[in-house]
């Protein structure tokens, strides 16, 4: 029993400010270097990833050991979070933690034993288990209900990719079939949400 979940298009990326210390560029700090770098601030949402990571690792499906997260962001980084990887509560302490993994490419816990995050290789298929299924997410996907959709799964590890996007749609090349959780647009957090929800019903997980 696995649940792989896939955050594409996340925008992770460190820049420099001009007191000369890095941070995750934003809509809301870095207006001034949208204007340079000729960006849509809009564009520019890493809290999305943050609140996506705080429902996906906080989960009961997460604490019970049968989730795992992958994140790939605009600039093509692949990275690895642990599921014992705790996502810090406020933005701005989530922020200064990826910075800090997009630069040393790992982070370890206190104790210096366990790797919480870590940057690796792609393709992200490279990761994934042999013949498994992927399911991408979008609004205009098949619309199922999360419920009767795991239900009907087998036990079998299988793959999720939802966009950590503020607008628009994602439809990697690499899934199988693409599907939607409402009739309506859902935000990221809601949508995994929804899934996650499916499954812990499935297994019985309270």
């Amino acid at each position: 029993r696995k649940v792989i979940i896939i955050l594409e298009d996340a925008r992770l990326e460190a820049v420099k400010t001009s007191k000369g210390s890095y941070e995750l560029l934003n809509c809301d700090d870095h207006l001034h270097l949208h204007k340079k770098l000729n960006r849509k601030p809009i564009d520019s949402r890493p809290d999305i990833t943050h609140q996506m990571l705080l429902m996906l690792m906080d989960s009961p499906l997460n604490k019970k050991g049968y989730l795992q997260v992958y994140i790939r962001t605009k600039m093509n980084v692949l990275i690895e979070v642990s599921p014992h990887c705790r996502i810090p509560r406020t933005y701005k302490r989530f922020a200064g933690l990826f910075v800090q993994l997009l630069h040393k490419m790992k982070i370890k816990a206190a104790d210096g034993n366990a790797t919480l995050l870590k940057v690796i290789k792609n393709p992200i298929t490279r990761h994934l288990p042999v013949n498994c299924r992927i399911f991408g997410t979008t609004v205009t996907g098949t619309l199922v209900d999360t419920h009767d959709f795991t239900a009907a799964l087998p036990d079998k590890p299988v793959v999720f990719v939802f966009g950590a996007i503020a607008h628009g749609h994602i439809e990697p090349n690499y899934c199988d079939q693409h599907l939607s959780f409402s009739e309506y647009p859902l935000s990221g957090a809601v949508a995994v949400s929804r899934l996650l929800n499916g499954f812990e019903r499935k297994w019985g997980i309270l």
